[in-house]
């Protein structure tokens, strides 16, 4: 796929460094981001609407209010009674506290804030309705407003408001409306959201195990249509492996026992024949034919359909290296076993013994210490087959993991010559979803790696 350039690729790779790798999450992250700008815009546009119609009815009544007394005031000739009268009825049907300074000027306004949009609407509104100088305090004693108003020099009258008049409370309760609807519905739509994506993870996981060589009988297609589909397809893909692999087994099985028989009548036929030295290539070759056949139809055949199992790894290695040792009496070399993981790990058992074998029958022919350790890593179970023998160059180690590919210094050959002991072992690796790769050796030649997952 063609690197993406310019703004849109940048912008891609961006997402793709710092999203998470899970789509459940990524899918998360599409749905609340959304959410969460919308709701953010939304809450911001209704409170600044709706703060700045209260703000301006507040302060207008306040004004209003304060204009409307002083007119009272002044209509009643200022006298003392009309004044105490005034303060009876401003304090019982308004809530309003007025009193009289006498001998005194307005203090001088404190300057507000920008943030302050209540004072300043305030401010607007007694500057248009009494026409007089003013002074506010929008934080007097006991959460009230005091307006301030100049009757006449030295004489000053003062209106209090409760606080109820001047903050609107229902802030929080908008907010808490908004919060509590924005998780309920996110709430529903994460349950929604995990049911649609846990086929997928079915689907996965099923792949992964097939892949492995385990059982996926329990796995069935569900979800939406797409996923229903991809699942049903990964069935039909499972029925016509396992269908090719029954019926190649089944065919390598009648080849092999008719090979078999022909060789068994052949060797039958030089039995007869007595102890003739000139018949002794005839039963070497015959021998040989036997050991090639062998390896071809294990080649073919692969891991033969065998189900995986928990295993103990020391006791697997233990056996297989008395099986190289036991086939070869005549080698020198040294087989040592170290460090290996004891927990029990699901291979399949004959499958896993041929590979090991392979690996170690070739250290064993061109190496004189052998060293095989093993340890578990994250997720993963690593074998490592170590020898002090020749080695193979760096860039001719992937050519001998190819069939019948032979090296100059037939370091892929199995027993019979044919070059597929590591082609088998990494056939092995791959049905059980890992790999072997190879190289350099702490003891001087080569080391392969196994790596399988657990």
């Amino acid at each position: 796929m063609p690197q993406q350039t310019g703004l849109y690729g940048s912008f891609n790779r961006f997402l793709e460094r710092h999203l998470p790798s899970g789509l459940y999450k990524r899918a998360l992250i599409i749905l609340i981001a959304p959410v969460v700008l919308l709701q953010t815009l939304m809450v911001g546009i209704i409170l600044e609407r709706y703060y700045d119609n209260v703000t301006r009815v507040l302060g207008r009544s306040m004004a209003r209010q304060a204009s409307f007394l002083i007119d009272q005031y002044e209509a009643a000739g200022r006298a003392p009674a009309a004044f105490a009268e005034l303060q009876r009825s401003a304090k019982r049907r308004l809530r309003v506290d007025v009193q009289m300074f006498e001998g005194q000027g307005l203090p001088a306004q404190a300057p507000l804030p920008f943030y302050a949009i209540f004072e300043q609407r305030l401010l607007q509104s007694v500057d248009d309705e009494t026409g007089r100088n003013f002074w506010i305090d929008s934080n007097a004693e006991g959460g009230k407003v005091e307006i301030r108003v100049e009757l006449e020099p030295q004489r000053i009258i003062s209106f209090k408001f409760s606080a109820d008049r001047v903050r609107w409370s229902d802030t929080q309760l908008i907010v808490s409306v908004l919060l509590g609807s924005s998780l309920l519905f996110l709430s529903i739509a994460m349950v929604f959201l995990r049911n649609q994506i846990r086929p997928i993870v079915d689907l996965a996981r099923a792949a992964t195990d097939f892949g492995m060589g385990r059982a996926t009988g329990s796995f069935r297609p569900r979800g939406a249509t797409e996923v229903k589909r991809a699942g049903q397809a990964f069935v039909d893909m499972r029925d016509r492996i396992e269908r090719h692999v029954e019926q190649r087994t089944t065919m390598l099985a009648g080849v092999s026992h008719d090979l078999r028989t022909i060789l068994t009548r052949f060797k039958l036929e030089l039995a007869v024949l007595g102890d003739n030295p000139k018949i002794h290539p005839l039963k070497e070759d015959v021998d040989e034919m036997q050991h090639m056949l062998e390896d071809y139809m294990a080649f073919v055949k692969g891991d033969g359909g065998e189900e995986a199992m928990p295993v103990s790894i020391p006791e697997l290695v233990s056996a297989t290296v008395d099986t190289v040792e036991r086939e070869r009496p005549d080698s020198d070399a040294v087989i040592s076993i170290g460090d290996l993981p004891t927990e029990q790990v699901s291979v399949k058992p004959n499958a896993f013994r041929r590979l090991l074998a392979n690996l170690l029958s070739n250290a064993v022919r061109y190496g004189h210490e052998i060293q095989i350790s093993g340890l578990i890593e994250g997720r993963k179970l690593v074998l490592r087959v170590d020898d002090n023998g020749p080695g193979i160059p760096a860039d001719q180690r992937e050519d001998v993991f190819r069939p019948f590919v032979r090296l100059d210094n037939a370091r892929n050959l199995d027993e019979t010559g044919t070059g597929l002991g590591l082609a088998i072992a990494r056939d092995i690796a791959q049905a059980h979803g890992g790999e072997i790769t190879l190289e350099d050796s702490a003891l001087g030649g080569l080391r392969a790696v196994v790596s399988v997952p657990i």
